[in-house]
This record gives C-alpha cells, structure tokens and sequence, in this order.
C-alpha cells in the first residue's frame, strides 16, 4: 500500500489475498446511517461481506445481540462474453484501488485477463450519499480491449447475508419489475423490518441493455446484457436504497417513494450533492498537518472512519468499538464513545455529540434495572450496551486454544468506572458547549443518578474509617478482582462532586427545573450529605513522598517485569504470561492514573504528574496492551515533554492502517482514531480550554511545519493555526 503525499486519498496497487480482510476494513465506506465494508462488487473467496445499519440489532447465543448484517447491496456479477469475472481467476494485469476521503467515494481500477486471454478494463466507483443517508450507488465501466461479445451484468438484494453463520432475517416478500427489484425482510427476534430495493441501468453509448428478471427467492435480481465491440465501454449504474421499521411504521412505503425518485436520478448530480455534504464535514473537522505525509494521512483516515460511523438523525444509536466496519464486539457501545471518541464531536459536531448522549439517556431504565439488580441505587451503566441499554457483556466464552473450556469474562460484572464516565462526558459537553437546554433535559439526569450509584456502591471501612470500592476492574484489564482502582475511585469522588456542583448550579438557576428534577428522583436534603460524606471520605492511595497515586491497593507489591528485555515480543505480555500471570505483575494493558491525569489536568501538580508518568510509562504494554492507551500516552508525553510523544502517537496512528496489531480484519479501532485527534489538539497543539478563552501551548514534532485545525467552543468556531519556527 502506498501513501499519495497530499493527504486525502488511501491507495492500494497491488492485491493481496492473504491481507483482503484487512483491506475490507480500512476501505469502508458509510454515511453513520450504514457502513458496508470494502468488499468487491463481484465477490471473492473467503471475503467478510457486510453492511452494518445503526440500532439494527438482533439476538445471538452467548454475546445476547449483535449487529445484524443486512441483505448485501453492493453485488455485480459480471460477464464477458461468457466468462465470469473474478479476481480468483484469470490473471492480473494491473490493480488499484482508492479511497478518496475527501469525497468518500471508494474507486477501482482492473486490467484482468480472462482464463480464455481475453483483456478487459474495469472501473468501479461506490459511495453511500451523506446528502441521502437511505441512498447507495455503484457504477462499473467496462471496456474489453481485444474481443467483441456479450458484456451481462447480475445484481440483486441478496437476502441469504448472515453474520458468520448465523442468519438474522426472515423472508416477508419480495417484488421484481421494470429495471427495479425490492426485497421485504425482517430480524427473527427483534423484529426491525427492513424494505431494500434498487435500480439497475446498463448502457454502450446511447443503446440501452435489455433486462431480464429473476424472481429467486429471498435473492430478487435483474440481469442487463449488451454486445459490444472491442474499445466499446459498457457502464452499468446501481442505485440502492433502504428504510427499516426505525425509520417509520411503513419501511415498504418510503421505499417505493425512493425508488420512484430514483427513476429521474443520475451519477454526477447525485454525486456532486454527496461530495457537498462531505465538503462542509471536512470544513469543521478537517486537521492540516504540513511536512509529515504520513501523520497527515492517517488522522485524516481515522477521522473519516469516525465520521462515516456518526450517527447525524437519529439520537437512539451509539458508535460500537468497530465503528460500523467489523464484527468485533459485534456493534457494541463501550466507554470508548464517551471518552475517546465523542471530545473530537463535541468539538467540531456538536450536533452529532448530542446524538451519542441522547443514547445514553434514552437507555437509562436499562442503566436503572443494572443497579437494582445488584443491589445498588441511581443508574449503573452496561459495560457493553447494544440497542436497549442492558448489559450484553458475554458471561463466559470459549477458549480459543481449548474449545473444552470456557472464560469467565468478568468485565460487566465488575468494570463499572464506565458510569462516571458517561457522567463526565455529558458533562464536558455542557462545558464545551454552554448548551443549557440539553443539561436540563437529558444530562443533569444522568449525572444524578450515576452519582447516586456511587454513593450506593461504596462501602465503608469502619477500621480505616474511609469509603472503598472493592473487587473491581479498571480500565487496565490485565488486573481484574482489584480494590480501589485509583481510576475508578477517583472518577466516583469527581461524579459525586460534579452532582452536588450541579444541584447547586440548578438550585441558583433553574429553581423550577430542580425542584421537578428532585420530585422525579426523590432526592432528599439527606441522601446530598451522604454524598458529600462519601467525598470527604472516599480512599485514593497517593504517598506525598513519591508523589505517587497506586495503580489499586497492592499494585506495587507485584512483580516488576522489565518490559525492555522483551522488546523484540510479537505478542500482548498476557498472550506470553497468560491471563493469571500477567495479573500477578506490574505490567499494564493502559495506565489508568495517566488516564485519570489527562482527563482532570487541574487535580495534579507538575510535579506529581512527572513522577507518575515516569513510573507508569516504562511498565505499560504500549505495543500489544490497549490500542486506547497510545493517544493518550502521547498527550501525556506532551505534557512532560519527554520525545516519545511522537512514537507513542504513529503507534495509534498505524493502529488500523497498517494493521500493526494483527486485528484490523474485525473493524476499525474507533477509540484510537478518536484518541488521535486528541493527541494533535490536546497534546502537540496543547489546546486548553478555560470558561472564557482558549490557549495553546504548542509542542509540534520538528517535522511539522504547520498544524491548522478548527473546533467549537460556545456556539463558536474557532481556528488553531500553529507554524513551527
């Protein structure tokens, strides 16, 4: 794979087999209502075929519910002069492929000659409308070079999709007329209907194809055929489109409506539309990085994975860790929206930002039922959370290297920091923002009731006479069944010290709102002093000697493994220890206390940041640990300025580009691509927002000679632009 030096387009000239899953990654495209992965319109061996649709879920053995792969759009089965077309077959002339992020329009371009030496040029373009987000097309130009004959192009809505095996729809009914063909489909549990329809177009200058019509079952498709002459292009035009029961009551008739649109449409004016759309995108988020290619390329690659992922209309679906590109953990919501992913659209797409939130206010009976179900009050959030809100952590699952055997996962059971960390993005929001309306309708809410899940959760130790927080996992989760995480534990004090903030702000200015927001929960004059009791008294280990906070109670009585001997490893720490050996070590998946540092910057003094960073940074898995932890160890080099700020950065930078952790085929890292933007804005920008102003302090790689960006803050936008002397 090649870089093209001004920024905008990721190119792939040569095709590589064993990397296709790789590949079908990093060439999604999508429009946040769909993302379909980078697939060949005509197919390929043992390819991950899918197209994802946010909120469209349906259930599944062990992991309860996952993204239901939709009927496939994208097909085109190619003729020519009676040969199939395939890249599995026939030789290879030459290849490329191109995704133009500025546009978001995947490209290809093939020489192929057929088994029978017949030469061929194809061209494919494919984009989901971002004006549109119910319309997709593809178009594919086809010129032989040394034949004459047939050229027949098949497509249909393939409705046998299925999620690895497991199919997730059911056949209601299906229709084929004219040059149009629709299918009417429905999840087995969950009942999202779906209608998907398309039209087909196939011409040789002014001549127009003739249609056939194939009525199979749950697979309706058109065929076009035309006979062409050597040096004569064929150009096949498919115009999809879709609408589930989310998007009305009747998904049947909005399609019906659509596909009567399309009948008028054509290529370029319908491109030209969508290519707007992503021009006033890249307005507000683009980031301008001069004399660095490769950093330029891959932040604007990780900010179009976020973007064709964000939900724009619809306020009831989050970005799972894939985004919308994998099957890795099957579509679900972690904390990596709330604080990796969402700072980058709080502040360039704030619109957008209120849709993530809205997600989590929607799904708090689900947060609710968690908590009481535990024994605890307010809202306990899901560590994983799917379409309605409840916790869809898988319980146990199988062994990779002995099917006898089953794992325990203990993450949503046990890893609860998420809930202050949900508290804390609603609440950044507002900061940012100013957006009184949202905090009153949705995000005071929600921070009261995470507050009051704390102050539940809590116990106190009457020997030691604090509050603690036993039996938990951090973020780092190569150390589970700990207590007093120093995360954890800390982001509990700042959620119950932001609650009562908070009472007090309502109380001052929005007394009617407070008084209807108390007789809703039932909050009383005592339970508010218990939480200031249980801030007053909550347990956080520091050693003002060293300066130190304790990763959790014990952590530095471990094992202290010397990460550098092994640096030439190939694999994760807990991948060579195993799950109990690595445990029983210092070493980390991410430090939590640096995570803690970077979020709340005015708790810590520089002094106390320093000897941290420097005891955390040398016993941390960068490499194979968390692909969350790089981008924020970069901004916390920043901070102390220690050089390995720019490693730490082009780790995350790489993460799915070049696949450097061997898992890019299950979907893009979208935590990491939201933490990238971060480490340009907060870390080598040094951006620091304060109530009134913004100001920087620039710490940019020698190699760059300008950084340009912009972001909101207020209502307002405004522009970072920084030239290295």
């Amino acid at each position: 794979m090649t870089i093209q030096t001004e920024g905008w387009s990721l190119i792939e000239t040569s095709f590589l087999p064993e990397q296709i899953h790789h590949s079908e990654t990093i060439f999604t495209i999508g429009n946040g209502y769909l993302g379909s992965r980078g697939v060949f319109e005509e197919a390929f061996p043992g390819e991950v075929r899918s197209t994802f649709l946010h909120g469209v879920f349906d259930d599944v053995p062990i992991v309860f519910t996952e993204l239901a792969n939709a009927p496939d759009w994208m097909e085109l089965e190619i003729f020519l002069a009676g040969e199939r077309f395939g890249l599995d077959e026939g030789t290879l002339l030459s290849f490329e492929r191109q995704l133009d992020m500025r546009t978001a329009t995947l490209h290809r371009q093939v020489r192929w000659r057929s088994p029978k030496g017949r030469t061929t040029r194809l061209t494919f373009e494919r984009f989901a409308s971002l004006e549109d987000v119910h319309l997709a097309g593809v178009r594919v130009c086809i010129t032989p070079e040394d034949y004459e004959g047939a050229i027949e192009i098949r497509s249909g809505v393939n409705g046998e999709s299925d999620n690895l095996g497991i199919k997730h729809w059911e056949w209601l009914g299906q229709a084929v007329k004219g040059h149009s063909a629709r299918l009417h489909c429905r999840t087995r549990s969950t009942r999202v209907e779906l209608a998907m329809g398309f039209l087909l177009d196939v011409t040789a200058g002014s001549r127009s194809a003739r249609i056939s019509r194939w009525d199979v079952r749950n697979h309706p498709t058109l065929a076009a055929s035309l006979s062409v002459r050597a040096g004569e292009t064929v150009t096949g035009l498919k115009w999809a489109a879709l609408y589930t029961s989310r998007d009305g009551r009747n998904p049947q008739r909005l399609l019906n409506g659509a596909l009567r649109g399309l009948q008028a449409q054509d290529w370029d004016s319908s491109h030209a539309r969508h290519v707007q759309a992503w021009q006033k995108e890249w307005d507000q988020c683009d980031i301008l990085i001069e004399g660095d290619p490769e950093a330029q390329l891959a932040v604007r690659f990780n900010l179009f994975q976020l973007l064709v992922a964000a939900p724009r209309h619809d306020s009831r679906v989050n970005i799972g860790a894939k985004t919308l590109s994998g099957y890795g953990y099957r579509g679900h919501s972690f904390w990596d929206t709330e604080i990796f992913m969402l700072p980058f659209f709080i502040y360039t797409r704030p619109e957008i930002a209120r849709n993530l939130l809205s997600y989590r206010w929607h799904n708090l009976p689900g947060a609710r039922q968690k908590a009481w179900k535990n024994g605890y009050r307010g809202a306990q959030y899901p560590w994983e959370s799917a379409g309605t809100g409840e916790e869809v952590t898988p319980t146990w699952v199988p062994n990779p290297n002995d099917r006898t055997n089953l794992i325990r996962i203990w993450t949503g059971d046990i890893e609860i920091h998420i809930t202050s960390d949900i508290a804390f993005a609603f609440w950044q929001y507002w900061k940012a923002t100013g957006d009184d309306a949202f905090l009153l309708e949705r995000g005071a809410e929600v921070i009261l009731d995470a507050a009051r899940f704390w102050a539940s959760r809590v116990e106190w130790n009457d020997t030691a006479g604090r509050f603690e927080i036993s039996d938990i996992v951090g973020p780092d989760e190569y150390h589970d069944h700990v207590s007093n995480n120093g995360y954890t534990n800390a982001m509990a004090r700042w959620n119950l010290t932001t609650a009562l903030e908070l009472v007090h702000w309502l109380r001052e200015h929005h007394p009617a709102h407070w008084n209807k927001l108390r007789g809703s929960l039932h909050l009383q004059k005592k339970e508010l002093l218990n939480w200031q009791h249980v801030i007053d008294h909550i347990y956080i280990h520091y050693d003002p000697h060293t300066k130190l906070l304790e990763q959790f109670d014990g952590y530095f009585q471990r094992e202290d493994t010397d990460l550098v001997r092994q640096a030439d490893r190939t694999e994760s720490v807990q991948a060579l220890l195993g799950i109990e050996g690595v445990s029983a070590t210092q070493v980390l998946k991410q430090p939590d206390i640096l995570m803690l540092m970077y979020l709340h910057p005015d708790m810590f003094d520089a002094e106390t940041v320093r000897a941290n960073y420097e005891y955390y940074t040398p016993r941390t898995d960068h490499t194979f640990g968390s692909s969350l932890g790089p981008s924020i160890q970069a901004i916390m080099a920043c901070r102390v300025n220690d050089p390995a700020a720019c490693e730490h950065f082009m780790r995350a930078a790489r993460a799915d580009l070049f696949d450097v952790r061997g898992n890019a085929g299950d979907g893009i890292h979208g935590a990491s691509a939201g933490g990238l933007w971060q480490a340009v804005v907060f870390g080598f920008a040094g951006l620091r927002l304060l109530p009134d102003r913004w100001e920087i302090t620039p710490r940019l790689p020698a190699n760059w000679k300008h950084l340009r960006f912009h972001f909101y803050q207020h209502g307002q936008l405004q522009t970072v632009d920084i030239r290295n002397p």
